[in-house]
């Protein structure tokens, strides 16, 4: 699974998918996955990776051979499972269908990241309601700006 949501393949993919399958619905859900995908990767690796300066967990604590290929970076927030939040979340209100199939490799994602080594649990936890946030952030912008500028 990590190697699909590397560079967000799996979402790409999925957004793919639902964009060809799905027509319309599809497409809106698609577009509204990726922009909310695309805000949670930029607040958490952009903005929160930088103010929060921790290192990764102690390779120790890892019983396998994933521990050498983790980033330097700071784990806090995961940017992985924002993004997968962020993913699934902004397609429910179009498709919640695909939203609830969606939810469920965001939660595997979520786990692997704790599993793997590259995150500490609360990083995962914080990294989820950036991925809410940016979701409801993305579906919001518009009627925001325009109560904003009238």
């Amino acid at each position: 699974m990590e190697e699909a949501t590397e560079g967000s393949n799996l979402w790409c993919g999925a957004a793919a998918v639902m964009a060809w399958l799905g027509g319309w619905r599809g497409r809106r859900a698609a577009v509204a996955g990726l922009a909310a995908m695309a805000m949670a990767q930029v607040v958490s690796n952009g903005v929160c990776k930088q103010l929060a300066d921790r290192p990764r967990p102690p390779k120790e604590w890892i019983p396998h051979g994933e521990v050498d290929d983790r980033p330097d970076s700071s784990p806090f927030p995961s940017g992985h499972t924002a993004a997968a939040v962020a993913f699934s979340v902004a397609v429910v209100p179009s498709w919640p269908l695909a939203g609830a199939v969606c939810a469920v490799p965001a939660a595997v994602v979520a786990v692997e990241r704790v599993q793997s080594g590259a995150h500490y649990p609360n990083d995962v936890a914080a990294g989820a309601p950036i991925g809410m946030a940016s979701a409801w952030l993305t579906r919001h912008t518009r009627r925001l700006l325009l109560r904003h500028w009238r």
